[in-house]
């Protein structure tokens, strides 16, 4: 499906910056650069995303750690003193290890996407606080941070701590960078988001599903509406975007990777997308090259 770039751009002039498009760079741009990593975080700021999307994780000392699963995997990282990484999760549990622990492996070297060109970089899964100040020091822009609390009924004091313990941990390192206002938090777990609501109302709340939940449940299931409804793309219908817009709910649908889904989800009226490779976002929007 194929949108005209001028018809686009006129919706842009017509918005606020604060109802602007929405370019989120998951885990980073995690079909661009090694993900969830600080450099990869610089360099899609230097794509031009308005929110950097991330997933974080709890170690034994209790320190927020920037990664997509609560365990070192094989698949994305190697023991920098020669070990092999088990493929038991259990054996390789992060919430059982320290921060120092975490630094033995790189996170960074193994990135492999085709038909990219990669600059591998011997990388460790950076704590939050760190992406933070990275960010906050090295880039003049007002990004936008949309943070995903890893947490499920299932992991509760085998992957992560308890979801309050856990969300409060997150919750005290964004109020220590002073950077609130320009956070969005989000979860599967809808434990995470009715908490949150009570007791840090001032933080944006986005309500991630997938392709099977019917979003008519949403007030059912949380008792309240969040600020974003963020379903897997797949399951997005122009009737869900527009009744979910008469609520006030914005719609940002993870994660968009082809031209022509772009198009699509775009084509539906969505507020923003969660992609791996937000330049195509980009340049499908502005017709500019990367």
């Amino acid at each position: 499906m194929k949108i005209r770039i001028s018809l686009v751009l006129l919706f842009f002039i017509s918005c606020s910056n604060s109802d602007r498009f929405d370019i989120q760079g998951h885990r980073g741009a995690a079909g661009l650069f090694p993900e969830n990593t600080i450099y990869g975080f610089l360099q899609t700021i230097r794509l031009g995303v308005t929110t950097l999307e991330m997933d974080v994780v709890i170690t034994k000392d209790l320190k927020v750690i920037v990664s997509h699963e609560p365990w070192i995997s094989s698949k994305k990282c190697f023991d920098k003193r020669g070990n092999d990484i088990s493929d038991n999760i259990l054996n390789e549990n992060i919430f059982t290890m320290s921060y120092d622990e975490i630094q033995n492996y790189d996170c960074g070297s193994l990135f492999s996407q085709k038909k990219i060109i990669q600059n591998k970089k011997p990388l460790v899964k950076p704590l939050l606080s760190d992406v933070i100040l990275n960010v906050e020091k090295n880039t003049n822009s007002n990004i936008r941070y949309n943070i995903e609390i890893k947490s499920d009924t299932k992991g509760d004091e085998i992957f992560h701590p308890k979801y309050d313990q856990f969300t409060d941990l997150v919750v005290s390192d964004i109020i220590s960078k002073n950077i609130q206002e320009r956070v969005i938090l989000q979860s599967f777990d809808f434990r995470v988001l009715k908490y949150i609501q009570k007791k840090y109302p001032e933080f944006k709340l986005s309500m991630l599903v997938d392709k099977d939940y019917d979003y008519k449940n949403i007030f059912s299931d949380l008792n309240f509406y969040p600020d974003i409804y963020s379903p897997n793309y797949k399951s997005l219908k122009p009737e869900m975007v527009r009744k979910l817009k008469l609520k006030k709910i914005k719609i940002i649908p993870w994660t968009v990777n082809s031209n022509d889904d772009i198009a699509e989800v775009i084509n539906m009226g969505v507020n923003g997308i969660i992609s791996d490779y937000p330049d195509r976002v980009i340049r499908f929007l502005y017709g500019k090259e990367i």
